[in-house]
């Protein structure tokens, strides 16, 4: 029956999981001991889940043994690794708060990250790239070349007493990894058994930071509930089962690879597949064919870059049927190439945010091709949205609006912050997304544009408002404004407007530099505009779009079209 009004409630005659992650965890380990769990090229690693299984309850041991008690937040700040999936489920078992930290992450939103949520502890990479992980934190903690393991007592980073170093390295006043699960090994692991049956599903398990247009990142609070079932519910829409084989090069510290990765493989029993560290769509496209995967997830900038990249044709991708796209709109050309190219017949494309676990909307696998390539599909089970015009009545089908969603995914709030948690969930429990939608007769959601001014370059979102402050510390930064411009590679990229403060002179790598070692690269603008003064309205609020369409003019840029 086709739809009069923009709201949908997903109904469903599945149930929704009432496990923690550490029992349904042990329960896809047992029912799928033998089959494989994780594969790392990169660490040259192929577990079975009864393999994984043993790894994680050493771990979460070690960490009981450790001094860690449920409720501690714990950061992990490190790219895709064995070690990260272990810490996953093991945090869970463990009842610790598990806090993902981007690992492209400099000092000051690293600083930030780990005081704003009070860790007690930091399992960190050594290095990766051009990033010194443990440089970085010794800048910021000299203090911990001359503590014990588990004994710091920083000035910057109060709350912070151990760290756990991934790597072989022995680093003073650090723990090492294995050293943990060797730790728990001894120990073994009754104190993990007796812990289970005292966490709830409601309890928070994960924060992941999201930038808001006030600035400063907010922790959203996720629970066992919120995660597990999201990621069943995707890997459910993907028709996934034991025989899937999921390629996962997205990271994990985003909700795109440890829930819509990690998760939707554990609650099937499909296998976890990561091809490298970081994104490298050689890498992919190796491990796809060597591993005979049957799905692939990307933002449209990976699925770019693997179709043109020159040794494509060399694959034999027909292993895959299914996959995800999504992070940012998705271009239609490239969602009809990877079907008719990569043998992706199934792919799907899912909508969310961070704050909803992520997933509300999704394409099945079975949807009319215009459906996949040109909509994100209609609302995931247990999940209510509606579509609101500025008045907040719902709209009718067809009528653009703000996206609203609510249900078991939407968070428990951001950490330790109930202003800026009541800006976005009103009284009647909805999540408003602040992203502009319109609904079809059919139920069929798509995603038209954005209330606010964030950013998606390659999948990350990107807020002006925190770049902005950051940059209001330049002192010869009188006023900024940031908006997102069109770019082909990322879909947008980020351009400044600076406005000098008086008699001062500067350039745009001037400004480039202020922000290196500081910021993530990718927050760092493209375009540096220096400016007398900004459009404004009469009532003096900065009108960003008219800055928008005169970058795009001065530029010569166009939109793409997209999904």
């Amino acid at each position: 029956m086709a739809l009069t009004q923009c709201y949908a409630h997903g109904i469903s005659d599945v149930p929704l999981i009432g496990d923690t992650i550490g029992q349904h965890f042990d329960a896809a380990a047992a029912r799928w001991a033998d089959q494989n769990a994780l594969v790392v090229r990169h660490q040259d690693i192929k577990w079975s889940w009864a393999d994984l299984k043993a790894r994680v309850d050493d771990f979460a041991a070690g960490l009981i043994e450790l001094g860690l008690e449920p409720g501690s937040r714990i950061g992990i700040w490190s790219p895709n690794n064995a070690e990260w999936a272990i810490t996953q489920f093991a945090t869970a078992k463990a009842g610790l708060i598990l806090v993902n930290i981007n690992p492209a992450y400099r000092l000051a939103e690293l600083e930030f990250a780990l005081n704003k949520v009070e860790c007690g502890a930091l399992i960190t990479a050594a290095r990766f790239k051009t990033s010194d992980y443990v440089g970085m934190l010794r800048e910021l903690a000299p203090e911990i070349d001359g503590c014990a393991p588990g004994a710091l007592s920083s000035a910057k980073l109060p709350h912070l007493k151990t760290i756990i170093q991934i790597g072989d390295e022995d680093i003073a006043g650090m723990h090492g990894f294995a050293d943990v699960i060797a730790k728990g090994t001894a120990v073994g692991h009754g104190k993990v058994i007796a812990l289970a049956p005292t966490l709830q599903f409601d309890d928070p398990i994960n924060i992941q930071f999201t930038s808001g247009t006030t600035g400063s990142p907010k922790g959203a609070t996720l629970t066992h509930h919120n995660i597990l079932n999201n990621g069943y519910f995707i890997g459910r829409t993907m028709a996934l089962t034991e025989a899937d084989r999921i390629c996962i090069p997205v990271p994990l510290y985003h909700c795109f690879g440890m829930v819509l990765g990690n998760l939707a493989c554990m609650t099937h029993g499909a296998a976890m597949v990561y091809p490298s560290d970081a994104f490298d769509p050689l890498a992919t496209l190796e491990t796809v064919a060597a591993e005979r995967c049957t799905g692939l997830y990307g933002v449209p900038t990976m699925f770019i870059a693997q179709l043109e990249h020159a040794q494509f044709a060399e694959f034999d991708l027909s292993s895959l049927r299914t996959g995800i796209m999504a992070g940012s709109p998705c271009p239609v050309e490239v969602m009809k190439r990877v079907i008719a190219e990569m043998h992706m017949d199934q792919v799907t494309i899912a909508y969310g945010m961070t704050e909803t676990s992520p997933v509300s909307t999704q394409t099945a696998v079975d949807d009319p091709l215009d459906r996949r390539v040109g909509t994100v599909g209609r609302i995931h089970p247990h999940v209510e949205v509606k579509i609101v015009d500025e008045a907040g009545r719902i709209a009718a089908p067809g009528e653009t609006g703000e996206l609203c969603t609510r249900g078991y995914s939407l968070m428990r709030g951001y950490w330790n912050d109930e202003e800026k948690t009541a800006e976005c969930v009103d009284a009647a429990g909805w999540m408003h997304t602040g992203d502009l939608a319109t609904m079809d007769a059919d139920g069929y959601f798509n995603i038209v544009g954005r209330m606010k001014d964030m950013v998606i370059r390659g999948g990350e979102n990107l807020y002006p408002r925190e770049i902005e402050e950051f940059l209001y510390g330049h002192p010869k930064v009188s006023d900024v404004q940031i908006v997102g411009v069109p770019d082909e590679k990322y879909g947008e990229e980020l351009c400044a407007w600076v406005k000098l403060a008086e008699g001062e002179d500067a350039s745009g790598d001037e400004i480039r530099d202020f922000c290196k070692g500081q910021i993530a690269h990718h927050k760092i603008p493209r375009y540096i505009k220096f400016v007398d003064g900004f459009p404004m309205t009469v009532t003096g609020k900065v009108q960003k779009f008219e800055i928008r369409e005169a970058m795009i003019v001065e530029l010569g840029l166009s939109e793409a079209k997209t999904a």
